[in-house]
């Protein structure tokens, strides 16, 4: 047993080296934009090619399994392993190029600094440029996003027309932070080489088609991040706490603002959901389609919807209310250290299945950056919760005062969770 288990190994690993190489020396394929009329398309191969794709390179077996087609990454880093899987799985890549940015530091009119970084990207390009499951390049992520200096678009550009000379066979765009017109209009003057502009739109997704039409800008474009409300644009605690949507009241604004703007618009090429895995951005659920134990939350189900048009068979629990002392978030809740209170759940599953409840106490976060930075998880506060049915449960605060926010994770035995939180001041 114990031979055939080590020669299993071993043809195991020489399958994936030979499908690694065989990827690393197949020849691109070819992708292009061309104009109908008043619509755009995306041809891949010369077929089109619409992009149902999703940020992030975990779980790329469960985005081919339920109608994904791509990848969107925000740097080269495991870049090889990325675009070889995807081929495996039959998923393309938007590859990420990544650019150094003003609020980082970064100066702009440093003109030796622009051209180092210039020579790094040629070495990335150079790498990638034929690998079949490559798509397009995006070159930087949001570099409007706290900026001054317009001549971060002089830089996109010149690595723009570098790519276009390396490397005929792929698209090339950047991402930016929202629509304005600024932003735009340094774009259409200084950045003739790029192909498409990239858009990343929260709460406003649905609004998106009207926007980029006012501002003059008349090429396509696709969606590169969506998903929830923004935790910037938010409603918010008097002591600063975004009060984050339950996982249900997510999946009804991913639909609802896809089928207006994304699946409408003509000039959309398509879009790349946010995200595909997990991170702590202001909370550990905000903007993660799954837990950090890879549970789905009723967005997958959603997502598996709008690219299928079927359901998937086993679906997440559908959490109606969370309420602390009879209280729901938008009521900003202050409580009193060391008392005890109740807490009140409303859920359902579409499958009846066996529901279950964990609880998590953490305090409000501080560590609070922009962009997409990464921050630390709060530390979990133990052995506050008692007497927990999948309705019920007694909460006894802490002692100390400040802000707190806890969450409620529901699952249903099937991988499927429904998610939620509350913030609360102890004073």
């Amino acid at each position: 047993m114990r031979f055939t288990h080590v020669m299993l190994l071993t043809l195991t690993g020489c399958l994936l080296l030979m499908t690694a190489a065989v990827a690393q020396h197949a020849k691109p394929i070819k992708v292009e934009l061309i104009k109908q009329g008043d619509t755009y398309t995306l041809l891949r191969g010369g077929k089109p090619y619409f992009i149902k794709g999703a940020g992030g390179s975990t779980y790329m077996d469960r985005l081919s399994a339920y109608g994904g087609n791509s990848v969107r990454t925000w740097g080269t880093a495991n870049g090889q392993q990325v675009l070889d899987e995807a081929q495996r799985l039959g998923l393309t890549v938007t590859m990420g190029i990544n650019m150094a940015r003003e609020r980082h530091g970064f100066d702009y009119n440093d003109a030796e600094a622009v051209a180092k970084q210039l020579e790094t990207v040629r070495a990335e390009i150079l790498k990638f440029k034929d690998h079949p499951a490559l798509l397009a390049w995006g070159i930087g992520n949001e570099l409007n996003l706290e900026y001054t200096n317009p001549k971060v678009w002089d830089a996109v550009n010149e690595v723009a027309e570098m790519i276009h000379e390396l490397d005929s066979n792929h698209l090339v765009t950047t991402m930016l932070a929202g629509i304005n017109q600024r932003e735009i209009d340094y774009i259409k003057e200084k950045c003739p080489a790029l192909d498409l502009i990239s858009v990343q739109v929260y709460g406003g997704l649905a609004a998106v088609p009207e926007r980029i039409r006012a501002t003059g800008w008349e090429k396509a474009y696709m969606v590169t991040e969506w998903g929830p409300t923004g935790h910037w644009e938010s409603p918010q605690t008097p002591w600063k706490a975004a009060i984050e949507e339950t996982s249900s009241e997510k999946a009804a604004v991913y639909k609802s603002r896809y089928e207006a703007a994304i699946m409408k618009d003509r000039h959309c090429i398509g879009s790349y959901v946010f995200l595909w895995g997990q991170k702590q951005e202001r909370t550990p659920t905000w903007y993660g389609l799954f837990t950090e134990a890879g549970e789905e939350n009723e967005v997958v189900d959603v997502m598996q919807y709008l690219w299928t048009g079927q359901w998937p068979l086993n679906r997440a629990p559908h959490l109606d209310s969370i309420r602390l002392d009879g209280r729901k978030a938008l009521d900003f809740i202050y409580l009193q250290p060391g008392k005890t209170y109740p807490l009140d759940v409303a859920v359902t599953d579409p499958d009846n299945d066996s529901l279950s409840t964990r609880w998590e106490l953490l305090p409000e976060s501080t560590d609070l950056k922009s962009g997409g930075d990464r921050e630390s998880r709060p530390q979990a506060i133990p052995g506050h919760v008692t007497n927990a049915t999948v309705s019920q449960a007694r909460f006894t605060t802490p002692e100390q005062s400040g802000a707190y926010r806890l969450f409620l994770y529901v699952t249903d035995g099937q991988n499927n969770v429904a998610t939620a939180n509350i913030p609360f001041f102890v004073q």
